[in-house]
């Protein structure tokens, strides 16, 4: 055999070894993230519209189980059978109707953003439920947990619309596939100590905006989201800022027009008066990232 022939051969082997190895790589990572499929064992709501959509019965809900402090009272919840089976009809109205399968039950323009935010939430707190107890979201894994929340977050499916979907492409396809106000990442709550507090009721329409608006101040208000140390000459902040880093700068520099605005920008852009005063001051200041808190947001005690 000559020289050329046996550098061929030897190829042709190499590139069938990896091709093994990438199929047999591919099959593993399909049977790891093999969809676990979560359906609602109930009918729609009783009082479900012909028309429009509502999120009453997830809001009644959130009304007795969440507390001031935005923390869920899972223990009681739990123990509820007709409240497990009210989140089910509401699940299963989500499952049903979709801002894609049924257009004409969002005719707002804040109508079908606010079901893919509400039914994220709502899906969290089913998950969450469905496995109680749980100390962490990240309890939940996949057979082999290469990214952790992988369990949580990929692994498991939902029903909306129709269509099936996990938890990260509710938030990254359908919450911020578009044009993105960052601001939304903060009435978003995955179900962990360190997202933005539960908030039994979403408003849409002209009353949004300023929902979000204050949404964003209380998130910054939390000393473990925000804090300045003038001594030090540093900020610390939640680690959503750098999770989402894209969403915010992105947002900053259209609002302020300047291509070079930083976190410090949209933070000044979005706090209560009296935390701008101090951000212009540690603007300069080295930043930090808290390390987040994905503990279940589980409130104490019983209702």
């Amino acid at each position: 055999m000559s020289l050329f022939k046996k550098i061929m051969h030897t190829l042709l082997l190499i590139s069938g070894a990896l091709a093994l190895v990438g199929l047999i790589g591919y099959g593993l990572f399909r049977w790891n993230t093999a969809a676990d499929l979560v359906t609602s064992k109930g009918p729609l709501p009783v009082d479900f519209p012909k028309d429009g959509f509502s999120h009453a019965t997830l809001e009644d809900l959130l009304v007795r189980y969440v507390d001031a402090a935005g923390q869920v009272d899972y223990e009681g919840w739990s123990a509820s059978s007709a409240d497990l089976a009210q989140l089910d009809h509401y699940v299963a109205a989500v499952a049903a109707y979709s801002p894609e399968n049924a257009p004409e039950r969002f005719p707002g323009a804040t109508d079908g953003l606010l079901y893919w935010v509400t039914a994220y939430n709502a899906l969290v707190i089913k998950s969450v439920l469905d496995h109680w107890p749980l100390e962490s979201v990240q309890d939940l894994k996949a057979p082999v947990e290469i990214v952790k929340g992988l369990g949580f977050f990929y692994k498991q499916r939902f029903v909306l619309g129709g269509e099936h979907y996990n938890l990260y492409q509710i938030e990254n396809l359908k919450i911020f596939g578009g044009e993105v106000d960052p601001r939304i990442h903060f009435i978003l709550n995955c179900g962990s100590g360190g997202c933005p507090i539960l908030r039994p009721h979403l408003p849409g329409g002209d009353q949004l905006d300023p929902f979000l608006d204050q949404a964003a101040r209380d998130f910054l208000d939390r000393p473990e989201n925000l804090t300045i140390d003038h001594s030090q000459k540093t900020m610390v902040l939640s680690e959503i800022f750098e999770m989402y880093e894209e969403h915010f700068l992105t947002a900053a520099r259209a609002q302020t027009q300047n291509s070079e605005a930083q976190i410090v920008d949209y933070l000044s852009l979005v706090a209560s008066p009296e935390q701008v005063t101090e951000l212009k001051r540690a603007r300069d200041y080295k930043i930090k990232f808290a390390e987040y808190d994905w503990s279940i947001n589980k409130a104490e005690g019983r209702r």
